[in-house]
Order: structure tokens, then sequence, then C-alpha cells
């Protein structure tokens, strides 16, 4: 009920986190990668730096080479679906920001409100993107649970034991720690697998602050006119990175960076990194890896069915698809049988493949 008091509507405040993309970001997604099968699959041929050797004469016969053997990986993707249900009822609400005063258009507020769900909707895909490379990083297996810690997706992609050590004295022991000796004993495992020069550190918050902490760094960082790289003031650079200097360790030089982004934990409902505070990724950047998406296909659309999304709602989309910002969306709507509530739908099947799995590795400090 309106009274004496006179009012103003100002614009509304919508509390919603963008999700931050550092670390998917760093996956590769050309036209190749978006498919319409089920499974996906890469040849993977591995060479060796072997040196030609000479010939004691001319009259010597060439010496024989064999062909490049490679394996064939095969990976099922995991699928992501959710769902945005509208009442009818809902129809007759004020949406946020809007004048109480003024009379609803009901398909305006249709759409307004499904694009609203579907924005939300891709922000907690993408955060499940980013959870995927966390993961793939730091421990080269995939284990995508649900709210009651139950893993309904599980991918090893089999890396090697040697590239995630734990130091064998742990950095908070400020005076003994060796992290320069941890970076470069693990950096050189990279590059005799990998065939590739680490130049990134991606570290932990615990990590990170230990690191420069550490008598070791602290006496590497300061030696007297010999400039070995230095801790800058942070710089946010790509998608939610911290770009926080660069520091030379033996044969490498190493771009430093932190990473602050979270998600809610699904089993636990705790904010969490999707760096592990204690952990240091350290990987070669020219190291390929991919971002794939496979289609979901929708028999309705396909046919021209009346009841299909494209009849119901033609002002939706049915693939939104972004080779620059790794994404392909799949949207559908239906209706309740009393054509009641509707429901829109977004699938995505996205998995990250981590294609050169020798060029990173994750210490455990």
């Amino acid at each position: 009920m309106s009274n004496t008091v006179t009012k103003r509507m100002i614009r509304v405040y919508n509390q919603m986190s963008a999700p931050t993309l550092f670390l998917s970001g760093m996956f590769q997604s050309p036209a190749e990668n978006f498919h319409s099968s089920e499974e996906v699959e890469i040849d993977i041929i591995r060479s060796d730096e072997d040196v030609s050797i000479v010939v004691q004469d001319l009259s010597t016969g060439y010496r024989m080479n064999s062909d490049d053997l490679y394996t064939n990986k095969g990976f099922k993707p995991p699928i992501n679906k959710e769902a945005i249900p509208l009442n009818s009822f809902d129809l007759l609400k004020r949406n946020a920001g809007e004048n109480p005063f003024s009379s609803p258009d009901f398909r305006t507020n249709i759409i307004a409100r499904l694009f609203s769900g579907m924005v939300k909707v891709e922000r907690k895909i993408r955060r499940s993107m980013e959870l995927q490379a966390s993961q793939i990083l730091q421990t080269g297996i995939l284990t995508l649970i649900d709210s009651a810690g139950v893993a309904l997706y599980t991918l090893d992609f089999k890396p090697k034991a040697t590239h995630f050590p734990t130091v064998g004295t742990a950095w908070s022991v400020t005076a003994t720690c060796t992290p320069i000796d941890d970076i470069t004993a693990l950096a050189n495992v990279i590059r005799n697998d990998g065939l590739a020069d680490p130049d990134e550190l991606l570290m932990g918050e615990t990590a990170f602050n230990e690191f420069i902490a550490s008598d070791q760094v602290q006496k590497h960082l300061n030696g007297r006119r010999i400039d070995q790289g230095g801790i800058t003031p942070t710089t946010r650079r790509g998608d939610g990175g911290n770009f926080r200097g660069i520091i030379d360790i033996g044969n490498y030089t190493y771009n430093i960076w932190t990473y602050g982004g979270r998600y809610k934990h699904p089993q636990t409902g705790v904010s969490t990194q999707f760096i592990d505070p204690g952990k240091v990724i350290v990987r070669a950047s020219s190291g390929r890896l991919d971002a794939t998406f496979g289609a979901i296909p929708n028999i309705g659309r396909e046919l021209g069915v009346n009841s299909s999304v494209a009849n119901l709602l033609p002002e939706l989309p049915g693939r939104i698809s972004n080779t620059g910002r790794n994404m392909d969306m799949f949207t559908n709507a239906w209706l309740s049988p009393d054509g009641e509530q509707l429901f829109g739908g977004v699938g995505v099947r996205a998995l990250l493949i981590p294609t050169a799995i020798d060029t990173f590795g994750c210490l455990t400090t």
C-alpha cells in the first residue's frame, strides 16, 4: 500500500562473482577442438634429442632411421546440464530494479528471466572448467564430485609421478628450506621429459609468501651487482592471475604468478582456492594444452517439431560458441504438460586435455 512517503528506485545492485579463467585460459580451443562425437582422440608422436653420428668415409653407407612411433589416446568428455525453471506465477512478480507500478510484459519477462538464469549457469560451468584445469595442473587427474562427495567423473591422464614431488624440507622452515633447488630439480625433470624449457611458476598463496621469505631466495635475489630477477608490485593480468615478477634460476627464466581465484566446494560449501595455497605449478608455456567441446544434439530442433526450442523461443540461440573464450553451449527449452511452467536448459560437454603432459609439474611445499 502506498502512503504519503515519496520513494526513488535507484539502479539495481547484483552481487554476482564473475568466474576467473586464469588456468583454463591456458588451454587452446581452435575450431578443430569442437566436435560432434561421443569421444575425442589424439595421436601423440614423441621424439627424443638424438644426434647424428658421423660415418668414417664417403664409401660407408647411410645410417638408417626409423619412423617415430605414436600413441593414441581417447577420452570421453564429462557432461554439464543445468536447468532454469520458470513458473507462470513468476511473470506477475517485479524483476529487480523495475518500477513496481508498471504493468509487466509477460514475454519480455520470460526472455529476461531466462537469459539472466543462463548467465548464472554459464558462470557455474566456467568454474567447473577452471576446476578441471586446476586439478590437471596440480595432479594430472580429474575427479569431479557431487554435493555428497561422490565422484561422478574420474579421468587419470597418467602423468609421471616424478612431475609431482614433495619437497624435502618444507618451505615454512625459512632458514634451511631450499626453494631454488626444489624448483631447479623439477624444472630439469620437465625439460628432460617434455623437451621444453619451463618458464612459468604458478604459486599458491602460502607457497609464494614462504618462497620470498626463505633465506635461499633472499640471498639469490640480493646478490651484489648480479640482477637475477625481482618481486614487483602485483599486476593483474590474464583473467585473475597476478604477475609478481621474474626470476632467473639455473638455465631458466621464470615469470612468477599467484592466483586468488576461488570456487564454492560442492561438498563442503567452503570457498576454496583453485591453486592449493601450498603448491607451486612449474610449466613450460609452450606446452600444448587443449580445451575440447562436444555437441549435444536436440531431436526436436533437428526435426523442426512445434514443441522444440526453436518454435517456443526463437529469440534463444540453439548454440552459443566462442573459440576465443573456450565455450560451446547448447540451449534447450520445454514446457510442462499444462503449459504453466517453462524450463530453460544449458548443456556443455567440455573436457580439458593436457596434451603435452610432460611439460608441467607441481611441487608440494
